[in-house]
């Protein structure tokens, strides 16, 4: 009895050697007795605990309390079976895998938060943007209502003051028509079919607008060829198409000018010697009688409509 208490005493003091040496100078006590293997099995199974709970505080770690459990059933069993040593075991391993998942987890909520925030703030920047192109959009509607129909933007850059001849071989001015509504045309005598559709257009709608509201019109016509279209070439070109039609002429440099002020575009093309056709703008413009730009009519314009466009637009400033 005294060699298997001796045997036992050996195996605890190599299981307790890792962390729970007894005490110097402290003889281990002797178990003997009938019920010694009994008891010394019980005492092994505490010891392995033991000694893993010493092992792990050790590293700095803390037992689950499902492994604790586990020791305390196996050491009060009084060493229960193989198989069910390592059912407790594997369900301490179970427990304490379901507590570093529940450590995952409860982070989650964290999370969660920043998602929340995320959403929150992605939103607000949608309904910011929303409301900023709305507002955009109303000021956009705003200035457009603001501006009456038929009205030009960009009144002051066009028109501006010129030294010109007349048909008449007279110098004129701008001046010279202050006090009356003008419509002025650019173009040139030798135009073969665009300028003199035009210019019957404007006599008819000067005819229409004196016969329907009793306004009188002054129409111009200023010429972009002055190499071809001389003092005499240019009165006789007027007369063709209305006894009021006043025709403009002038050096290479004052017709620049003139066209650069009223913003018309002019360009010899297909030149062969004294043959060429000059591509222009071809628009009208309809200054007040202070010399200001109110409006431009393009090709589209009719002869009735060009007329009471006319009309409007001078009850509409008067």
């Amino acid at each position: 009895m005294r060699a298997r208490a001796s045997h036992l005493r050996a195996l605890l003091s190599r299981v307790l050697a890792p962390g729970l040496a007894p005490p110097p100078g402290r003889a281990m006590p002797q178990i003997t007795g009938p019920g010694a293997s009994r008891f010394g099995a019980a005492f092994l199974g505490r010891a392995r605990f033991s000694s893993a709970d010493a092992s792990t505080a050790a590293q700095g770690g803390s037992k689950p309390p499902a492994a604790a459990a586990a020791a305390t059933t196996t050491g009060g069993d009084g060493g229960g079976d193989g198989h069910s040593g390592k059912s407790e075991q594997a369900d301490a391993g179970k427990s304490v895998r379901g507590g570093v998942s529940y450590g995952l987890l409860s982070q989650s909520p964290v999370s969660w938060l920043s998602f929340l925030l995320l959403l929150v703030t992605g939103g607000g920047i949608i309904v910011y943007y929303d409301k900023e192109k709305k507002r955009h959009i109303e000021e956009m509607k705003n200035r457009t209502s603001a501006v009456k129909p038929g009205q030009s933007v960009g009144t002051a850059a066009i028109g501006g003051p010129f030294k010109l001849l007349n048909h008449d071989g007279k110098p004129v001015t701008e001046k010279d028509f202050l006090g009356k509504w003008t419509l002025l045309y650019f173009g040139f005598t030798h135009c073969p079919d665009i300028c003199p559709d035009e210019l019957q257009k404007m006599a008819a709608a000067i005819d229409k607008i004196k016969g329907k509201a009793k306004l009188d019109i002054v129409p111009v016509f200023i010429t972009v060829d002055p190499e071809r279209d001389t003092v005499e070439q240019v009165r006789d070109y007027v007369k063709e198409f209305h006894p009021d039609l006043v025709g403009l002429t002038g050096t290479t440099d004052e017709i620049r000018k003139v066209a650069r002020a009223y913003r018309v575009y002019y360009m010899k093309t297909e030149e062969e010697g004294s043959d060429y056709l000059v591509d222009h703008s071809i628009v009208m413009y309809l200054m007040n009688p202070k010399m200001e730009f109110v409006k431009f009519y393009g090709k589209n314009y009719d002869t009735d409509s060009l007329a009471d466009g006319i009309i409007k637009e001078i009850k509409e400033h008067k």
